[in-house]
């Protein structure tokens, strides 16, 4: 693998214990759209809480109304709208809705996702971690690319995680169809997409004025992300190398809070600081370095991640597996 070589952190001067409020600061962002995917629980919640209060009109896709009005009482400039990132029609039908509004789109956090769960399948058959965590991304940030393209200025967040390390992509088997299901390798396997997706995506529109950027949060034990875990995968443990489970075995102590853990996203959706960069995968609100695939260490980007040739194949596989190309 030849990977690319603009992973050099900036030193931004924030860190692990950077809030996403401190982050935004006196930002105002009157006459800006953001739509935040998952903004109506954990990190995605606390990223469309300081975006809306920093006056950003933030789009809220939701699965399920009723819940998402409950998490979003109380903060302005919120608008609530239906998707299913498993269901291609209705990603289809929720950015049908925002295009005819002829609005702008500045800012797009793709931040929901789902966690190490029982083998789970869409109606296509596709394995549900990679099919909700990119392949329905890759179908909405497509759809929207219009409204991308006329905000003059766009930027893009993949949430990603550290749980890249545990693999990357299986391109000859995907979703499981022979390979025996393993929900740590299959979480691996779409946080990797998560990032390559990043990659290519910022090559694509920065002539638009469009970036893109892959983040990890941090490890959040006080969202939902693991509803499928139990307590004992959850926790923290000793260190056994080679076990998909160690992405856990950090100490309680490195734990961040919400609000640290949408700081990321907030900074690599809002800072000056990324000006004229993209295509960079962040973590602790700055720029992460890349690390060899054998590296010992909890922090960094692993290689496969950042290979431009994964970038690419990827890319054709999401088109042939979701019948959607980006517009020229």
């Amino acid at each position: 693998m030849e990977p690319i070589t603009k992973q050099n952190p900036i030193h931004s001067g924030f860190g692990a214990e950077t809030t996403a409020q401190e982050v935004i600061g006196g930002e105002d962002l009157s006459g800006k759209v953001a739509i935040v995917t998952g903004g109506y629980s954990g990190i995605g919640l606390e990223t469309t809480r300081v975006l809306a209060q920093a006056g950003a009109e933030v789009v809220v896709p939701v699965r399920n109304r009723e819940k998402g009005e409950r998490a979003l009482a109380g903060i302005p400039n919120v608008e609530i709208d239906t998707m299913d990132l498993m269901d291609q029609e209705s990603i289809d039908a929720f950015a049908r809705r925002f295009l005819e509004t002829h609005r702008p789109l500045h800012i797009l956090i793709n931040s929901a996702g789902v966690m190490a769960p029982p083998l789970r399948r869409d109606e296509r058959g596709y394995e549900s971690q990679f099919s909700t965590n990119h392949l329905g991304h890759f179908q909405l940030t497509a759809r929207l690319w219009p409204a991308l393209k006329k905000a003059g200025g766009a930027r893009v967040v993949a949430v990603s995680s550290r749980g890249h390390r545990l693999g990357g992509m299986n391109f000859d088997d995907p979703h499981y169809q022979s390979t025996a299901y393993d929900k740590w390798k299959a979480y691996a396997q779409s946080k990797t997409a998560n990032v390559l997706f990043a990659l290519k995506l910022d090559e694509l529109g920065k002539d638009e004025g469009i970036r893109a950027f892959s983040v990890h949060p941090g490890l959040i034990p006080t969202t939902d992300l693991g509803r499928d875990l139990t307590e004992k995968e959850m926790g923290p443990k000793p260190v056994k190398k080679g076990a998909m489970e160690d992405m856990f075995s950090e100490l309680k102590a490195s734990f961040k809070s919400i609000e640290q853990g949408a700081a990321t996203s907030v900074w690599c959706a809002v800072s000056p600081q990324l000006n004229g960069r993209g295509g960079v995968y962040c973590e602790d609100v700055d720029i992460a370095e890349a690390v060899p695939e054998d590296s010992e260490k909890e922090h960094g980007v692993r290689p496969w991640a950042i290979d431009q040739e994964s970038a690419e194949r990827l890319w054709t596989l999401s088109e042939n597996m979701t019948g959607v190309s980006f517009p020229e």
